[in-house]
């Protein structure tokens, strides 16, 4: 299983030769924007829908009648997943060249959740406990039966998580000596940073987040995780709290492998291959602005049953040319 998707993201990675900077491939990076602060967020209950996502990041309107605190939730793990993307590839004072700092960690969950806090903050929060600190109170066993630490050993057990994170870092990042796929390292880590639960609230999103950090810095793109998976998610979690991360590590190879084709399929699709519509927005259609031209029948591009559109370039070149054409009256 792992030969053949590790096979594949290496040859996909290499054919890249590194990820490029949201500059330089600006509507592939929004899209998987959208994507993960819609997916993660609708993982954890948050019922906005794509559309309304695009919406509230691109023109920051809030469409729809949905409760405040759900747009807010939105919006701080959008502000944080660009953060995490662009202090992945060019660092600030926050990193000190490891994988992962503390403080980057606390920023991110920080960021995350202070829009959220604003509007609804956790009833049980002391004052000590908001966006960014650790927990003060203990947290029941979670239905699986995974117990997290009691609250006293949080600060440490935090701790702990980022010197394992940067102690496998040389080695995550050399592909040798791992002991295990590269995808089920990634896996434990991930996990692990679920049971220690070191937030009061928002520990699933700030652990996905945090996990991407890892993944940018190490040259794979973001992983998103689609809210169609969170039973196979959960279950692999589960599953990973009794040691075998091989379901959750299969996850997030097959995740990286959908990220990395959003980035090289433009570049080798022929003008007639049908692909995703990340593929093929550029700077004068968005996928959003795709997306509404294939529901309206305006473009040629069929809907998979993942729920994905998909065209090509021929395609869009056609209705370029013809979008600003003035249809015949009809009498």
């Amino acid at each position: 299983m792992y030969a053949r998707l590790d096979g594949a993201i290496e040859e996909l990675r290499g054919r890249l030769g590194g990820l490029p900077s949201p500059k330089e491939s600006e509507s592939i990076w929004s899209d998987i924007w959208h994507q993960e602060a819609h997916h993660s967020t609708a993982l954890e209950g948050n019922t906005l829908v794509l559309r309304e996502v695009e919406q509230l990041l691109e023109q920051g309107r809030a469409v729809g009648a949905k409760p405040l605190r759900e747009y807010t939730e939105v919006k701080g793990y959008a502000d944080a997943a660009r953060w995490v993307y662009g202090q992945a590839l060019e660092p600030d004072e926050w990193s000190d060249g490891a994988l992962i700092t503390l403080n980057e960690l606390r920023r991110i969950h920080h960021t995350a959740m202070t829009p959220v806090w604003d509007v609804a903050p956790h009833p049980d929060a002391g004052p000590d406990e908001g966006p960014g600190s650790f927990r003060r109170h203990d947290i029941h066993p979670f239905a699986a039966g995974m117990k997290p630490p009691p609250w006293p050993d949080v600060p440490a057990s935090t701790q702990d998580w980022v010197d394992d994170v940067v102690a496998t870092g040389g080695a995550l990042r050399a592909r040798a000596g791992l002991g295990a796929p590269l995808q089920e390292v990634l896996a434990r880590l991930h996990n692990r940073f679920e049971q220690v639960h070191p937030f009061l609230d928002g520990n699933g999103r700030t652990g996905r987040l945090a996990l991407n950090l890892l993944l940018v810095r190490l040259g794979y793109p973001p992983v998103v995780i689609v809210k169609r998976q969170r039973d196979a998610y959960l279950s692999a979690m589960h599953k990973a709290d009794g040691g075998d991360f091989a379901p959750l590590g299969e996850l997030l190879a097959r995740a990286m492998l959908d990220n990395l084709n959003r980035f090289i399929v433009p570049n080798v699709a022929g003008p007639a291959r049908l692909v995703p519509l990340a593929a093929l927005a550029d700077k004068d259609f968005s996928v959003a602005a795709l997306r509404q031209a294939a529901q309206r029948g305006r473009l040629d591009a069929v809907q998979g049953g993942d729920g994905i559109w998909r065209s090509s370039r021929r395609a869009v070149q056609a209705y370029k040319r013809t979008k600003h054409r003035r249809r015949p009256r009809v009498t």
